[in-house]
Order: C-alpha cells, then sequence, then structure tokens
C-alpha cells in the first residue's frame, strides 16, 4: 500500500481498467521494461536524494544542473519521464502492487530534489537572472529560447555575438524552465510555484526600494509635504519608472512566461503575484500627485508624471496585458487622467491669477512688467510640453468668458494656413489675458506717453519671447505680425504724446521770413519744450536695442533735419543775443541717444540756468556735448 502522505492523484486507476485480484498477472516485454526503468531511475535518483542534505533550500550542497554535471541533469530528467511512463503501466495493471510503490516513492525524492535544484538556481544566479539581464537577454537572443537543441549547446545561432553574462543567464532560465515542465508534468507545480513566487517578488521588491520606490507613502503623506520635498520625490520617481517598466517588470514578465510556457495559468498567476504590489505603489503614486494643490508652479513636474506615462504607455499596456494585471493597467489609466485633469485645473488656476494680479507701483522708466516677464516664461517653458499638453487640452475647448471681439482675440493660423492646435488657442488666449491686464498696468503712468512707452516695451517682450521660442510655431506668422503691428502703433503714440510740443515749437517750413523777435522766440520756444522732453524721458527705458534704435531714429529724422535748416539760416541773426542758441543740430542727436536707458541721461538735466552763449558754438557745425557713445 501507499505510505501515508504520499501522492497517488495523478496516478488513480480507471475503475474501468482495474484488474481483479483473481486474475493472474503474467510477466511480459513491456513488465521487464518498466522494470528496468524504474531500476535506472532509482539508481541516479537515489544518488541526488535531497533527503540526505542539510536543508532543503541549501545552496551549499552538490548541484546538479551545474556546469559539470550538464549532461548528468538532463539524463535526470530523462529518468523522471521514464519512472512517469512506468507508474502509468503499472497503474493500469495493478494499482496495489509493490513497484507502483517504489516507483512513487522515487517520484517524490526526484521532487524533492527538483524543488531544491529550482531554488538554488533562482538564488546562486541572482545576478544573472536579474531583471536587467534577463530583458537585455531577452532582447538580443530571442532565438537561442526558442531554437536552443536540449543536446547540443553549441547550435547556438550567434552566439559569438552574446555576452558571457548573457550566455550565463539563458543557461539558467532553460534550467528553471526544464524542472518547472518536469514537475508541473508531475503535479508538483504549486511547489516551484511558491518557490518562484517569494523569490521573484523579494527581486522586485529590493529594485523598486533601490529606485527610491516607497510603497508606503499615502495620499494624505504626500498633501502634507511642503513642495520642495515632494519635487524631490516626483523627480525620483520620474527616473525609477522608467527603469521599473522597461527592465524591471518587462524582465519579470520574459522570465515567467519563459520558466512557466507550459502552463498559461501559472505564468500569469506568477507574473501578476510578483509585480501585482510594487506595480501599483508605484503608479498610484502620479494620482496621488495629481490630488495635490493646483499651484501654478506645479504644471511642469504634473506634466512630467503625464509625459513620462504617455510615453511609456505603449510598453506597460503590452507587459501587464493579462487579465489578472487589469488593476495595474487601469491604474496606469487613473493616473493619466488624474494627472490631464490636473493640468487643467492648474491653467484655470493660472489664468486666474493673472487676472487678479495686484500691484500698486508703476514699473520706473516704463519698463517690463515682472507679470511680464513671468507669464512669459512660464508660457515659453509650456512649450516644450506642446505635444501631451495637445493631447490634454484636445478634450477641453476654450470658454471665453468675456465678451471680446474675436477681432482683438485673434485666431493663430499656423504656417500652413491651418486651424491651430487647442494649445495654440489656449496660449494665445493666457498672453491676450495678461496683455489686458497690462493695459491696466499702463493706466498707473500720469504721463501719457510714458504708458504708451510701457505697452510698447512690454508687447516687444512679449513678440521677442514668442520669436525666440516655439511659441512661433504655435501662433504662427499672422499673430507675430499683428502684435510687431501693434508695437509700432505703441511706439508712434508714445512718440506723437512724448514730443508733440517739440515738433510744434519747429517753425513752418514755408516761413521764409522771420524778424529778429520772432528767430528769438522761436529758439526760447524750442530749447524750453526740447529741455522739458528730455528731462521728463531721462529715467525713461526701452529695453529691447532694436525698438529703442528705431524710436530714436524716428524722432531724430522729424526733428533735427528741420531744426538743422532753421539753425542755419537764422543763427547768426541772433548770435549776439547770449543763451538763445543753446543746441547745435549735432547736440540734439547726442541728447536723444542719450534717452531711453533708463539711466537719467549723463547724470544731469538740462536747465535754462546752465545756458551756454552762441560764442560756444562753432561757425561750421557747433559744440557737441559729450554724450553716450553710439
Amino acid at each position: 500500500m501507499p505510505r501515508k502522505g504520499m501522492r497517488t492523484i495523478l496516478f488513480k486507476p480507471s475503475p474501468s481498467r482495474s484488474p481483479t485480484r483473481s486474475t493472474p498477472h503474467r510477466h511480459t516485454f513491456s513488465d521487464t521494461l518498466m522494470d528496468d526503468n524504474v531500476e535506472n531511475a532509482r539508481e541516479l535518483i537515489s544518488k541526488w536524494d535531497a533527503s540526505r542534505s542539510s536543508s532543503l533550500h541549501c545552496v551549499d550542497d552538490a548541484n546538479l544542473f551545474a556546469s559539470d554535471n550538464r549532461y548528468e541533469a538532463q539524463q535526470y530528467l530523462n529518468s523522471i519521464k521514464d519512472l512517469q511512463t512506468a507508474m502509468q503501466y503499472y497503474i493500469s495493471q495493478d494499482p496495489t502492487s509493490d513497484k507502483l510503490v517504489l516507483a512513487q516513492n522515487l517520484m517524490q525524492i526526484a521532487m524533492k530534489r527538483l524543488e531544491k535544484e529550482f531554488y538554488i538556481i533562482l538564488k546562486s544566479r541572482r545576478q544573472h537572472l536579474d531583471p536587467e539581464s534577463v530583458s537585455r537577454t531577452s532582447r538580443s537572443s530571442v532565438s537561442e529560447f526558442e531554437d536552443e537543441s536540449e543536446d547540443d549547446e553549441l547550435s547556438r545561432v550567434g552566439e559569438d555575438s552574446i555576452s558571457e553574462v548573457e550566455l550565463v543567464s539563458m543557461d539558467a532560465m532553460k534550467d528553471l524552465k526544464a524542472i518547472a515542465e518536469c514537475m508541473i508534468g508531475a503535479g508538483y507545480g504549486k511547489e516551484c510555484v511558491k518557490i518562484f513566487k517569494i523569490i521573484r517578488k523579494s527581486v522586485v521588491d529590493e529594485a523598486l526600494y533601490h529606485l527610491n520606490v516607497e510603497s508606503r507613502l499615502s495620499l494624505a503623506q504626500i498633501q502634507k509635504m511642503d513642495w520642495e520635498v515632494l519635487e524631490v520625490k516626483i523627480k525620483a520617481w520620474l527616473n525609477a519608472v522608467k527603469v521599473a517598466v522597461k527592465t524591471l517588470f518587462y524582465g519579470e514578465r520574459v522570465l515567467s512566461d519563459h520558466v512557466f510556457s507550459s502552463s498559461p495559468s501559472l505564468k500569469e498567476s506568477c507574473f501578476a503575484d510578483i509585480t501585482r504590489e510594487g506595480a501599483l505603489s508605484l503608479f498610484v503614486f502620479p494620482e496621488n500627485v495629481a490630488k495635490c494643490k493646483k499651484a501654478p508652479e506645479r504644471i511642469f513636474r504634473t506634466l512630467d508624471l503625464y509625459e513620462a506615462i504617455a510615453d511609456l504607455w505603449a510598453e506597460i499596456e503590452p507587459i501587464f496585458d493579462l487579465e489578472s494585471t487589469s488593476t495595474i493597467r487601469q491604474q496606469v489609466i487613473n493616473s493619466l487622467n488624474k494627472l490631464g485633469e490636473a493640468v487643467c485645473a492648474i491653467l484655470t488656476e493660472f489664468e486666474t491669477a493673472i487676472s487678479k494680479f495686484n500691484s500698486k507701483a508703476a514699473v520706473p522708466g516704463g519698463g517690463i512688467h515682472p507679470l511680464t516677464r513671468y507669464v512669459m516664461n512660464y508660457i515659453t517653458f509650456l512649450t516644450d510640453y506642446s505635444g501631451v499638453l495637445t493631447d490634454i487640452l484636445a478634450d477641453w475647448p476654450l470658454t471665453v468668458p468675456s465678451p471680446l471681439p474675436e477681432a482683438y482675440f485673434g485666431s493663430p493660423v499656423s504656417a500652413d494656413g491651418t486651424s491651430t492646435s487647442s494649445i495654440s488657442i489656449r496660449l494665445a488666449w493666457l498672453i491676450l489675458v495678461m496683455l489686458c491686464k497690462l493695459d491696466g498696468k499702463a493706466e498707473m503712468y500720469k504721463d501719457v506717453a510714458l504708458s504708451y512707452l510701457f505697452l510698447a516695451n512690454n508687447l516687444q517682450y512679449v513678440v521677442n519671447k514668442v520669436q525666440k521660442s516655439n511659441l512661433k510655431l504655435l501662433l504662427g506668422d499672422e499673430w507675430m505680425e499683428k502684435h510687431e503691428e501693434k508695437v509700432r502703433q505703441y511706439a508712434s503714440n508714445y512718440e506723437r504724446m512724448g514730443w508733440s510740443k517739440v515738433f510744434a515749437a519747429l517753425p513752418d517750413a514755408n516761413d521764409n521770413q522771420m524778424t529778429a523777435p520772432q528767430v528769438t522766440e522761436c529758439f526760447k520756444r524750442f530749447n524750453s519744450s526740447f529741455e522739458e522732453a528730455y528731462n521728463n524721458q531721462a529715467s525713461w527705458v526701452v529695453s529691447d536695442s532694436k525698438l529703442r534704435d528705431q524710436i530714436k531714429v524716428s524722432v531724430a529724422r522729424k526733428l533735427v533735419p528741420v531744426y538743422r535748416e532753421f539753425y542755419g539760416k537764422y543763427r547768426q541773426l541772433v548770435a549776439r543775443k547770449e543763451g538763445i542758441v543753446r543746441f547745435a543740430p549735432d547736440d540734439l542727436e547726442n541728447y536723444l541717444s542719450d534717452l531711453l536707458f533708463g539711466t537719467g541721461g549723463s547724470g544731469s538735466n538740462l536747465s535754462l540756468s546752465t545756458s551756454s552763449s552762441v560764442s560756444s558754438f562753432s561757425s561750421s557745425s557747433g559744440h557737441s556735448r559729450g554724450g553716450r557713445s553710439r
């Protein structure tokens, strides 16, 4: 009778085929063959009896699947197949025979040995079975796993191109597969799977730990973190997720599929149980981040998380395409959706922040407003994420909350004339919201000319940012032309409002006959208006050098030639009157050259009390005031 605890499930005889005890059994050739199989198996199995070892999971004992025992290991597996054949034969002939009991005992010993060998390989060759090695081996040597002959290891295709580490990895995987198939076939698959899950899950957990993936980090803990601390963890996650997907989870999928290829249910169970906890911990982190405060400065890391998952989805989906890993796929999708919603919410918060921006102090000299710099830098950085932003914003159409005319808002048009994407419209809208806010800031200046200069400065800064970044591709040439024309209008308005009194002080070009009193009055009026304009604008600034030169050239062209003609025609008429002629034509050019740097000219204002006499001018071109070199 079989001994207590002995497995007989796979070998229970069918009632219809059970022989009766009254029927004498004749010894046949088949009997002899089966007996020989059992005897041959007994000799080899007894030699490698694991019960003689100190412990089932001791890796220091002799290893049947060591490199110098590979032939004997194959013979061992073959003997188990022969033993299974004999057991099936004995069951069909006499399920109570002593020979069946012997065969069953030998099978249990053999399974203990294989269980130990399976454990030894997983432990002792762990460095060659790490996910990176398995991933690299599977990608470069797929044919070796499928086509390699068991009898001729030198028949590997392209062996010279495979590293020694990859060869060891391939051997270990092949041995594990052979043992697993043998144990599963003998009904000992559970023991094999249990060892595999325990060891490989420890590999995954350890790898994620070294990748700084914190499995116990809760939503409440994340929400309480300072942004600086959370940002560090986001950076760590971004580095970890690529390695986890491309190497860790991919490698475990390859290993599970290869070792348990003979049993679809077991390979699925192994991979799912090994990776589920770690994968869920990894992929829930972005969702928890998305649930945190929607501050504008957090959008870039949120986009980094979204982009990382979106880029890896094509690899994540096939790795976790099993029914038992559907929760992992769903978690990835949930994180992606929550991150997209967070980006939309942050953009709304950013727009609100622009609209509510409150600063009571005007920018000195009409320079670039801090709001302009901040918003344009922010939007420019957003263009680095134009791909994912387009996907995110596609389902989030812009709803304009104010009755601004469409002509003012404009619709960006791409270079080829096609309609623009959702991101182009969204960014154009954010710029418009900012420009509207700047219109209000311009009203803080008491001098109307300075308010126009402020608008020209800030819009030129916007145009420059667009011109030098990917924004130009998104907003299009028509948008650029429209806003460049607006800059010119602001500059023209500044010129008109800031220099109109100076232009008006010049004599009419058609007035060819002026008396000495008229000339004196004209010079005095011009001196006064020019000094006033210069002193008023001494601290004004135009940050863009090209725009600054264009403005000064435009003023000079309208001012200097007319004054030069008047100066040349009437200077001698009032030359003896001290203080009447204060500026030579070249002086005007130098003074104009000094303006719009925001430095207060040369450091002193023009004043009637410091007037020079006509004798200080040379008869040809006059004395040139030392000014900023142009």
